[in-house]
């Protein structure tokens, strides 16, 4: 019979240690109830519960990293888009994060999905493709400030992709190419402009100074000799040889005035 009670003890003591003697990691917290009551939070480290009184429950401090799924918007200049988003977020108050929320994890991402889809709803097309760091801002701040009564903390919100439907892809394209040509011809335009500015003022620097002419005359007649794979004939300017017969006119006249 002692081996008996012996043997019923020490299986007592292994049943009622392991409800009496807790451990809780580093990154762990462990919520307490007292016959229902809150008592607090306790950890890390090893503590000592009342078995069949107290009851725990583990809460993760570590950062949650959750993807919400693709979900589909219309913007506010009525395109349909789909995005996805992920989102970051952590337990700062353990007691909150049981006692407020059933499942703080779910209702996360409940409330993560509706906000996405309502700040996207109110935003265009182009806000969401340009300014997505703002908007990223804007979501986390929302989120937060729904999760903050449950203990959760949201630290970043990330939008990942939009997509878009074939048609308004083709669309975007056709936009962007007519955006780069319109481009194009202003660049077009104002060279030409510049070069006919360029241009004038040149020829107003040669009606001024005859001689100049006869200078590009000469330079032209250098490109050209450059080029020896055909024969070309090239036009004597009256005005180069008027000034050729003019110097020689005046030469004969001062040696008739020297004799």
């Amino acid at each position: 019979m002692d081996f008996i009670w012996i043997g019923a003890i020490v299986l007592a003591v292994l049943v009622v240690i392991p409800m009496t003697v807790k451990i809780v990691t580093e990154y762990e917290r462990g919520v307490i109830f007292r016959l229902g009551r809150l008592i607090g939070a306790k950890g890390p480290g090893l503590f000592l519960i009342i078995p069949f009184v107290d009851r725990m429950m583990k809460v993760d401090l570590r950062v949650v990293t959750m993807d919400v799924p693709s979900q589909e918007v219309i913007t506010k200049d009525n395109v349909t888009v789909r995005v996805n988003a992920v989102v970051y977020f952590r337990v700062v108050d353990p007691e909150a994060s049981v006692v407020k929320v059933l499942d703080h994890i779910r209702a996360t991402s409940q409330i993560s999905q509706t906000t996405l889809r309502n700040v996207l709803g109110q935003s265009e097309l182009d806000e969401l493709l340009t300014q997505r760091e703002k908007l990223n801002q804007m979501l986390q701040r929302i989120i937060d400030e729904h999760t903050d009564p449950w203990g959760v903390k949201v630290s970043t919100v990330e939008i990942k992709e939009v997509e878009l439907a074939e048609q308004m892809k083709r669309m975007m394209a056709a936009q962007a190419e007519a955006e780069r040509e319109r481009r194009a011809k202003i660049i077009h335009a104002d060279g030409e402009f510049q070069a006919s500015s360029r241009l004038a003022e040149a020829g107003a620097i040669i009606a001024k100074e005859p001689v100049t002419l006869q200078l590009r005359y000469l330079q032209t007649l250098t490109e050209i000799a450059s080029e020896r794979n055909s024969t070309l004939i090239f036009p004597l300017p009256i005005d180069l040889i008027t000034m050729f017969m003019n110097r020689g006119a005046i030469e004969e006249s001062s040696k008739k005035s020297s004799k």
